[in-house]
């Protein structure tokens, strides 16, 4: 790990890495997506969040299941190079790329809107340039420092749930809504159809990301092949807890969901229907801790994405492999993600999110192929156990986000291809024809 111009430092505990995946998955989105998902399949959003938790747990035991052969930062790449092909390798980190750089860029854009809404005498460009400034110093100042900083923030948003919570519990028992709070309909509606109820399945499996971006962090967690595992699993399963929590609470509280007027805003309506303007300001702000929280987490993941591809020299290794000895953080690659961050001054959202679902599926389908390639094939683990776990159970979970890969809109296969293409041309320029492999990015497993 060592290089000319410093390390990353093992300061990371299980606390400081689920906290982190959490900050990144920025649970409140559930509020923001609700609307639209309840909308488009009338309703059962709580089921429907217990399917995707079902599908996205194939992924999150190949993550886990690579993290223990390869503690590196370079997450979906290293796995993918390592376990198959360093070409497939390469492309997989390109595609992966999209989610981590992106995301910063959405959380950019969603909170200027929010805040030129609020605040419509500020130029929105003001908010997104002072909101880069935040985060990008966040991540500069060491991993340490960012865990800490997303702790905190995501625990001001937890309390900010729990307000919601105990709102909609109260305007129940008072007898609003469905006048209870114990009701099967947000798990079971005679009048929700199957196929409307998974059309929304890969929108909420959108709000899963996150979980993932930690096993970029494993170069700088303390036993990373125990910490990170563990972490994997804990991080969707806490937040499908909160995500179901709210879509149940919420289904109760405005349960004739074909009457929302505009689909993406209806929770702002329930914020201010069970608790006044107080709720609604209390959201808004939580909002803006979320987007900041989860701009920081994806910030972290992509500078070692990229840190771990100039490590290895697949990028200039001199801007994307140097390490701050300061402030021991892929400094330039921070900045570069920053800079990337910007592009919401005139990117449209609806292309960026294209991208990240586009750049993230594809990486977790090679990731849970990953799986089989290495420990199926390559290591020839065909015992009764072992083909259940390194066979069976990727191969599952392989086939899960292939399908949600599929049903993306046509803007995700043509922006998604563009961006394959850019990186497949660089590619074989890179290693001249594919008359050599690129290098292979520096394990630290002996010393772990």
């Amino acid at each position: 790990m060592d290089n000319e111009s410093g390390k990353l430092k093992r300061s990371l505990g299980l606390r400081h890495v689920v906290f982190f995946g959490l900050a990144f998955m920025a649970p409140g989105t559930v509020f923001d997506t609700y609307g639209v998902a309840a909308f488009q399949s009338n309703g059962m959003i709580a089921i429907g969040y217990m399917i995707a938790l079902f599908v996205m747990l194939f992924t999150a035991y190949s993550y886990a299941q690579l993290v223990k052969e390869f503690p590196s930062a370079g997450a979906a790449y290293s796995f993918a190079q390592k376990a198959m092909n360093p070409h497939l390798g390469f492309l997989v980190g390109w595609a992966i790329l999209l989610d981590y750089m992106l995301s910063p860029m959405i959380s950019a854009l969603l909170l200027g809107i929010s805040l030129t809404a609020y605040f419509p005498a500020v130029p929105m460009f003001v908010w997104i340039i002072l909101f880069v400034i935040v985060i990008t110093t966040v991540n500069i100042l060491g991993i340490k420092f960012a865990a800490n900083f997303n702790t905190f923030i995501f625990l001001l948003s937890l309390v900010a749930f729990v307000l919601f919570v105990i709102y909609a519990i109260k305007f129940l028992l008072n007898g609003g809504g469905v006048g209870t709070t114990f009701s099967i309909l947000p798990f079971h509606d005679k009048e929700v159809q199957f196929s409307g109820l998974m059309g929304v399945v890969p929108i909420l499996c959108f709000t899963y990301l996150g979980f993932d971006a930690i096993t970029a962090l494993s170069e700088e967690t303390k036993n990373p092949t125990k910490t990170i595992p563990k972490a994997i699993f804990i991080i969707p399963l806490t937040g499908s807890v909160l995500y179901i929590t709210a879509t149940y609470l919420l289904q109760l509280v405005y349960p004739d969901i074909r009457s929302f007027v505009d689909p993406q805003s209806v929770q702002y309506n329930i914020f201010y229907l069970i608790g006044g303007i107080f709720l609604k300001t209390v959201f808004v702000g939580t909002g803006i801790f979320a987007s900041t929280i989860s701009a920081v987490a994806s910030g972290s993941s992509a500078s070692r994405i990229m840190y771990a591809m100039g490590r290895g020299n697949v990028l200039p290794k001199k801007i994307f492999g140097y390490i701050s000895p300061k402030f021991h953080t892929p400094v330039y690659n921070i900045l570069i993600v920053g800079l990337v961050a910007l592009s919401a001054l005139f990117f449209n959202l609806t292309a960026a999110t294209s991208l990240i679902n586009f750049g993230a599926f594809f990486a977790f389908a090679f990731v849970n192929i990953s799986v089989i390639s290495h420990f199926y094939i390559k290591k020839r683990n065909r015992s009764f156990k072992g083909v259940i776990k390194y066979l069976i159970i990727p191969a599952i979970g392989a086939i899960f986000i292939f399908s949600l890969w599929l049903n993306l809109g046509w803007h995700s296969f043509l922006l998604g291809g563009i961006w394959l293409m850019i990186g497949f041309i660089y590619l074989v320029n890179q290693t001249k024809m594919f008359k050599r492999p690129p290098e292979e990015v520096f394990s630290e497993a002996s010393e772990l």
